[in-house]
């Protein structure tokens, strides 16, 4: 089932329980991949939508840093719960091993075409990383990934 079905039918399920908090989260996730399929003119793929929680998830972990540092710890907590109810919707996490083992074939991959890259290889060798993730089907945090392909490109 595509996440944007799932998420209709929570919509109704929160109107039912009248969770209040969920209902207008949920309905927050539908109007935002509604405005981006209204953008493409054409249906979302299910990675487009998992694209479009990820970019709210890290809005909201933004938000609630914002609210944290401007002593808001009412605001920045709601944050935090819209963040726990949109992770829901997200694929399982990639650990960091998994993410290292993809990095270290990409870098030796590329190793293959020429000198063995360095931290000044950053941008390609992020780029097949990514392409890589998506190809296994793992669902990883572009910061972890940036993370350990600096110190992979280190050694």
């Amino acid at each position: 089932m595509a996440i944007s079905e799932q998420i209709g039918k929570d919509i109704i399920t929160a109107m039912k329980a009248k969770e209040s908090l969920r209902l207008e989260t949920l309905r927050m996730v539908k109007s935002a991949m509604k405005n981006k399929e209204i953008n493409k003119r054409e249906s979302l793929t299910d990675a487009e939508e998992v694209q479009v929680l990820q970019i709210m998830v890290k809005q909201r972990r933004d938000a609630a840093e914002q609210f944290t540092q401007g002593n808001r710890p009412e605001l920045a907590e709601k944050e935090q719960a819209e963040i726990k109810l949109l992770e829901m919707y997200l694929p399982q996490t990639a650990s960091d091993e998994e993410i290292r083992t993809v990095v270290q074939a990409a870098i030796s991959h590329l190793a293959e075409a020429g000198p063995k890259p360095g931290p000044k290889d950053m941008g390609p060798a992020m780029r097949v990383v990514q392409q890589r993730i998506l190809a296994s089907g793992l669902h990883a945090d572009n910061a972890t990934v940036s993370k350990l392909l600096k110190e992979e490109l280190a050694k």
